[in-house]
């Protein structure tokens, strides 16, 4: 079973950069709840699509104080765990951010390592991929980040 995902989170000052559990130097965050990891959250809801489950928010909704700054690898525990409570395997996930800063290649490694450890799957199944939006659209103006996900489980 095949899931898809996509979040996006604008930028926001005085807030740490995280993308895969990792936290990049930049000039700015992103704007969010939880730790605002658009990666994290796309995969999350590739996830959860593929299982046939409600999304992110149902189970991590905006407004709870308990997901106040959560960190969002937690976020993928809790789809792993659900994918095991339905009899599920998680297969592989595929990603891509959407950027125009900064650089995601030299974290890639250490956020398919994280990415991998929070769904208990070897890390070459995670595969994560940056490009920019050519300055187009509010990608191309530096006002957020975008990213896209495909994940797969199995019975």
């Amino acid at each position: 079973m095949t899931g898809i995902g996509y979040d996006v989170h604008r930028f926001a000052e005085d807030r740490p950069l995280v993308l895969g559990g990792v936290t990049i130097p930049h000039t700015h965050g992103l704007e969010g709840h939880s730790d605002a990891d658009v990666l994290c959250h796309a995969v999350a809801d590739a996830l959860l699509g593929a299982m046939g489950l409600p999304d992110i928010g149902f189970y991590f909704p905006p407004g709870d104080p308990a997901c106040k700054d959560i960190c969002s690898l937690r976020i993928l525990e809790k789809c792993r765990d659900l994918a095991a409570e339905n009899g599920l395997r998680i297969v592989n996930v595929d990603s891509t951010l959407v950027a125009e800063a900064p650089k995601v290649l030299p974290h890639r490694d250490a956020m398919r390592a994280n990415i991998g450890a929070a769904l208990g799957i070897d890390p070459k199944r995670v595969g994560i991929k940056a490009t920019t939006n050519e300055t187009m659209g509010f990608v191309g103006r530096r006002e957020g980040i975008a990213a896209l996900a495909v994940a797969q489980v199995e019975e």
